[in-house]
């Protein structure tokens, strides 16, 4: 994919990673209330105008992963191999990024300290939660492509039960919880999680 990037956009990924780095940083450090978008800015050595030119709202400096999130569930349901039922192409996804610490993987060392920060910020709670919806909407629009016969409920079902998995996870480590252990823990319910969602057939898959 970096190949295909051409240098102006290269370079443009570098600069927002460099800013939301930054941010994050900054929010963990001190919290994100306390920290503003001006600073940010200053630490990035770059102009408010500019850091809203890539993050429409302070909330995105966090959780700046969300359109990524967005991309690979659709990529996963569009680009998946002849004959593979969507749900098992997600499935796939899941799994891979949990297996590879993937930042939307559930599981990582970095886990604790970040959802902290969220947990503790109203306004992130609630971009969290748009976030949710903002995914579930791109996962029904690539699930319609696929002659499921409800892409929309399909989507609440795999997210609802994505969401409830990674809430587990979250708290665990939270808590002080191996990550390992909980990464163990994260897949089987996982696996349970997408068995139970294929015994529906609402991915059109009669098994």
């Amino acid at each position: 994919m970096d190949q295909e990037l051409s240098l102006r956009e290269r370079k443009k990924l570098a600069t927002r990673q460099r800013i939301s780095d930054i941010a994050t940083g900054l929010f963990i450090e001190r919290g994100f209330d306390a920290v503003t978008v001006a600073e940010v800015a200053r630490r990035a050595d770059v102009s408010a105008m500019t850091v809203f030119n890539y993050f429409p709202r302070k909330e995105d400096l966090f959780l700046d992963r969300i359109p990524q999130a967005a991309e690979l569930l659709a990529g996963a349901v569009r680009d998946r191999a002849a004959g593979e039922p969507p749900l098992a192409a997600l499935r796939r996804l899941t799994l891979r990024l949990l297996e590879e610490r993937h930042p939307l993987g559930g599981v990582g060392d970095a886990f604790a300290p970040f959802w902290r920060v969220v947990v503790d910020s109203p306004a992130l709670r609630a971009r969290a939660r748009e976030g949710a919806e903002e995914l579930e909407r791109a996962l029904a629009a690539a699930l319609a492509g696929t002659g499921t016969p409800d892409p929309h409920l399909l989507a609440a079902l795999v997210m609802a039960a994505c969401r409830t998995v990674f809430v587990t996870s979250v708290r665990r480590l939270m808590a002080g919880a191996p990550v390992d252990e909980v990464a163990q823990e994260h897949r089987l319910r996982l696996e349970a999680a997408f068995a139970a969602l294929e015994r529906t057939g609402l991915d059109g898959q009669h098994r």
